[in-house]
């Protein structure tokens, strides 16, 4: 009988370490990412460059003079911000931080999450969604959009907004975990 019970525990352990890790390490893991500000297709920027200082590097290079034998640099097109929201937790435990912002570059709108922080879990997403204030599953999915697989809990990051997105009709940034249907994080957008 003993052994029975051995065998039984060693079971329960080799199948539930692997869940207990999945559903237990995001707590105590972060995901950090640093991705550089929007730009036009074929414009360069140096990672973690911000919109402040895109805008001052094309001021000081439309005051200098080149001759036509100099090499130009690639065209820049200013990000031109057209909302933008703070992130607040949706309780005690999930917690959320930093600024939601989307930016028009060029024909696209790209969201961009700057000094952004949100208690990690697994499976999180990033959801524009109509709800002003979403708390539960039922709010997100009375009328949502999904964007992406957030890339990371920590860090600067960005993504790009489908065509012929209304801004008007989704109004809330939402940091949603998919498996267990929980918001973490929402931030409301306004004018920027």
């Amino acid at each position: 009988m003993r052994r029975r019970l051995w065998w039984v525990i060693i079971a329960a352990i080799v199948v539930g370490a692997p869940i207990v890790w999945y559903l237990a390490s995001p707590l105590f893991l972060n995901r950090v990412v640093s991705e550089g500000f929007p730009m036009s297709a074929g414009a360069t920027v140096p990672e973690g460059m911000t919109q402040q200082q895109v805008e001052e590097t094309m001021a000081a290079a439309a005051q200098t003079t080149t001759s036509a034998s100099e090499a130009m640099p690639p065209a820049v097109s200013p990000a031109v911000a057209v909302a933008r929201g703070s992130f607040t937790g949706a309780d005690g435990f999930h917690r959320g931080q930093g600024t939601a912002a989307v930016y028009r570059v060029g024909d696209q709108l790209v969201l961009r999450l700057e000094a952004f922080q949100v208690t990690n879990g697994p499976d999180l997403h990033v959801i524009l969604t109509a709800h002003a204030a979403p708390k539960s599953r039922a709010d997100v999915q009375q009328e949502y959009l999904e964007i992406a697989k957030l890339k990371g809990n920590v860090g600067e990051q960005n993504y790009t907004l489908p065509a012929g997105l209304s801004l008007d009709r989704y109004r809330t940034v939402v940091i949603y975990c998919k498996p267990f249907h929980v918001v973490f994080a929402t931030a409301p957008l306004g004018a920027p």
